[in-house]
């Protein structure tokens, strides 16, 4: 069983932190691989961390799981938590969200386009992003080319 369900079983739908890793997978034209979920939402490959997990871990696992891509060399974008990242599912459950935020050039594997959690896989020019894209993946993908442009 998952940790936070773990943790549901003591608290119920009560406030909690949950810790969680997504990954930024920049193509050759310089494209972001987004994941469309079942809810029809947009987002970066990632979820929640396991016990004893590594974030970087948690961010191949989880971009694994979703992709089917082993992502290459990872690189820190940021990390995103606050008020801003609070969240309450229609179940009633409330977490506050600390997601770490990595960008990947390379990836090897086949990508599967549709699995437990992914409706669809697509790759996107940065200033054409879904209008059902997530606060804290704009939030990344914002850090993500503030980076890029120091460069």
């Amino acid at each position: 069983m998952e940790y936070y369900k773990q943790i549901r079983q003591f608290v119920g739908n009560r406030p909690i932190i949950l810790p969680g890793a997504v990954v930024i997978l920049v193509n050759e034209r310089e494209q972001i691989l987004l994941q469309q979920r079942l809810n029809e939402t947009w987002g970066l490959p990632g979820g929640l961390m396991d016990l004893g997990e590594s974030l970087e871990d948690t961010a191949r696992r989880e971009f694994f799981e979703e992709t089917g891509l082993t992502v290459g060399d990872l690189t820190l974008v940021g990390v995103f938590s606050g008020a801003q990242y609070h969240y309450t599912l229609s179940n009633g459950d409330e977490f506050y969200a600390v997601t770490t935020t990595y960008m990947a050039r390379e990836a090897t594997g086949e990508l599967v386009m549709e699995t437990a959690e992914t409706r669809d896989l697509q790759y996107f020019d940065w200033h054409d992003l879904p209008e059902t894209l997530g606060q804290v993946y704009r939030d990344s993908i914002t850090a993500y080319l503030q980076n890029v442009s120091k460069r």
